[in-house]
């Protein structure tokens, strides 16, 4: 995350050490002049079509289509709903989990009763993540937020930006297609009350996010955002991705890298410790790939914690600005790699632990454990409590600014 009136560089005193990027990784987009992926897109589109309504208001879907890759982005929630990529052969398939109507995302479910409990494909805030006894101090002042996961405030409380309805204007630009999705968060979001009596956070925040699609098989997501008191903010995306097609089975095959050599262990509600030690020697070193399922049943009690991965990693960077590798995913079946870039300092990776087979998906297939994973970069969980961590507060006459990059490309012999 960006402030324009001042840098962000991590706090918590952690050495950059470089990623040992497999062959064929790319160092950066096609955005910013290095190339990877197909590069074999046709013409860029993008259509609006009626996706439903909800609470009175209408949802649309718009498709960004470069003849290659397509997503399917709906305006409630900034959903992710579908992202069809080819394989190695060029078939293609949607690899990311959702639902195939509304219903899917606004009907209540699991206990206590949620919509998309998942948060399958949403925008993610005011805080993505979560905060630990749902409450932080800012300037002297205590707020107070919806404890909606165990004692915690979990990405941005019961009615967090996944939620609302944004307002949406497509574009053309010379190379790319693209959504600017806008909405104000209003001060006070985060509380629900009933059932509890909390503050909600401070501050009118006006939020601004655009996916573009370029040529090259490159989904960028900007993120912008200003406030008119003080505020913390920690916006993120949280597609679950399965390379080789949703419904399909788990991503344990997938192979994962991160460029990350530290990372934020946990306590018992997931809630950081403070802690970044290094992850050499244990089952969160991706330094250089590794199956997600090869250790993910290891005796270790921060996989007990969580069930399985569901942590953030301190990204390797030299400075708070520029986009820097964030993660590789590559399914070894269908030849479908992902690579991930941001401005963000952490990624938090999680692994699809809770999907326990009580939501059937796009295809009508039932999602069990591991059946999706999620990578999500971000500023780090907790961090308004954590003053050793890279500040989340957001000041008037500040800008919030912070990009991803989701390259999508293939890899290995094409198998005819």
């Amino acid at each position: 995350m960006r402030r324009s009136s001042r840098t962000t560089l991590m706090a918590v005193g952690i050495a950059v050490v470089a990623l040992a990027v497999p062959t064929g990784a790319a160092a950066k987009p096609r955005h910013h002049g290095h190339g990877h992926g197909h590069g074999h897109g046709g013409a860029l589109s993008i259509k609006k079509e009626p996706f439903g309504s909800t609470g009175g208001k209408a949802v649309d879907r718009y498709t960004l289509s470069n003849g290659s890759v397509t997503a399917k982005i709906i305006t409630y929630g900034g959903i992710i709903q579908e992202l069809w990529a080819p394989d190695r052969r060029g078939r293609l398939a949607n690899i990311t989990l959702g639902y195939a109507n509304l219903d899917g995302y606004t009907m209540p479910r699991g206990d206590p009763p949620t919509a998309n409990p998942s948060y399958f494909g949403a925008i993610i805030g005011r805080y993505g993540n979560r905060i630990g006894g749902a409450k932080f101090s800012l300037d002297g002042q205590n707020y107070t937020l919806d404890a909606n996961n165990g004692p915690n405030s979990l990405h941005g409380g019961v009615k967090g930006f996944d939620k609302f309805v944004w307002d949406a204007q497509s574009f053309k630009d010379k190379g790319v297609v693209g959504l600017k999705l806008t909405r104000t968060s209003a001060a006070g979001e985060g509380c629900v009350n009933p059932p509890t009596a909390c503050t909600g956070y401070p501050g009118n925040l006006k939020v601004e996010v655009v996916y573009t699609l370029n040529k090259h098989d490159d989904l960028r997501i900007d993120y912008r955002a200003t406030t008119d008191k003080a505020t913390v903010v920690n916006l993120t995306n949280h597609a679950y991705w399965n390379l080789a097609g949703e419904g399909t089975g788990t991503i344990y095959d997938h192979l994962l890298t991160l460029n990350a050599s530290r990372y934020t262990p946990v306590d018992s509600t997931l809630i950081p410790t403070g802690a970044t030690p290094t992850v050499a020697g244990t089952p969160f070193d991706f330094r250089t790939p590794h199956a997600i399922g090869e250790r993910i049943r290891d005796n270790n009690q921060q996989l007990m914690f969580g069930q399985g991965y569901d942590h953030n990693w301190v990204l390797n960077r030299d400075d708070d600005t520029s986009l820097v590798e964030a993660a590789r995913l590559k399914d070894p079946s269908s030849g479908r790699v992902l690579t991930m870039w941001t401005k963000e300092p952490g990624i938090q990776f999680y692994s699809g632990n809770f999907l326990d087979g009580t939501l059937y998906g796009t295809s009508g297939h039932a999602y069990r454990q591991g059946d999706g994973l999620a990578l999500e970069t971000q500023h780090f969980p907790d961090s308004p409590n954590k003053p050793n961590f890279p500040s989340t507060t957001l000041r008037p006459g500040q800008t919030y600014d912070t990009t991803t990059v989701l390259g999508f490309s293939t890899a290995g012999k094409r198998r005819h």
